[in-house]
């Protein structure tokens, strides 16, 4: 059997680490470490090599999104980063999934919902909805810069992987995907596979941005604006 996640909790409020801990504890999910600012976190981290992060985004001395930075950075083997906000569709949000952070969770997450989250992305998983991730990145994404070189990372994709990434940027899940071109979901999981390996991107929220940020998927196009009237 899978042994349990190992967690860290970082939060500089007291109570909310508290109850997080006794959520996760009566569900079997270890607590290895507990950080009240993104310094302390990033030592727990080097310390205690846990499966998952629960990171708040402001906190004294070095902030969440900074602290995932240092986390993710350049490490093999990494922690999975969630991280927790007191607000939807948070600026430092866009800012931490750009970073590499795989989601993030509301402060009133529900027991079930925290450690079922912190389950999914032990595993891999993105812990964002597809259609949440596009309309967070349609509303922070700021592309500019050298466009060709931009544009250069998809050139490792074959059309169909291009075809895949577009599709997964506007909201379309695996099933969802290979019922749009006529593909079995097993199939279509390999394409998703392929693209994180070759644009070395950690999960789909990732692509997602990606794909926003070289322009091979722009905001409001008529189909994402009666996406957004439905």
């Amino acid at each position: 059997m899978t042994p349990p996640p190992r967690v860290l909790l970082a939060d500089d409020q007291t109570l909310v680490r508290t109850g997080f801990r006794l959520i996760l504890g009566a569900d079997g999910i270890d607590v290895v470490a507990e950080a009240t600012n993104g310094a302390e976190a990033v030592a727990a981290v080097r310390r205690t090599r846990p499966d998952v992060v629960l990171m708040d985004v402001r906190m004294p001395e070095m902030d969440g999104l900074e602290a995932t930075r240092r986390i993710l950075t350049g490490v093999p083997d990494a922690p999975r980063v969630i991280i927790l906000t007191t607000f939807d569709l948070d600026r430092y949000v866009y800012a931490a999934l750009s970073a590499g952070a795989s989601g993030f969770l509301l402060k009133d997450v529900t027991p079930e919902q925290l450690t079922a989250a912190v389950r999914t992305v032990r595993t891999g998983d993105a812990l964002l909805a597809p259609a949440i991730t596009r309309r967070l990145v349609q509303r922070f994404t700021r592309r500019g810069g050298d466009a060709d070189a931009l544009h250069r990372d998809l050139a490792a994709l074959t059309p169909r992987e291009v075809e895949v990434l577009t599709l997964l940027a506007r909201g379309l899940s695996n099933a969802e995907l290979a019922a749009r071109l006529h593909l079995a979901e097993a199939t279509v999981k390999t394409h998703v596979a392929r693209i994180l390996a070759k644009l070395s991107l950690r999960d789909r929220v990732q692509a997602v941005i990606v794909a926003y940020e070289t322009g091979l998927v722009s905001t409001g196009t008529p189909e994402e604006r009666t996406e957004h009237r439905s």
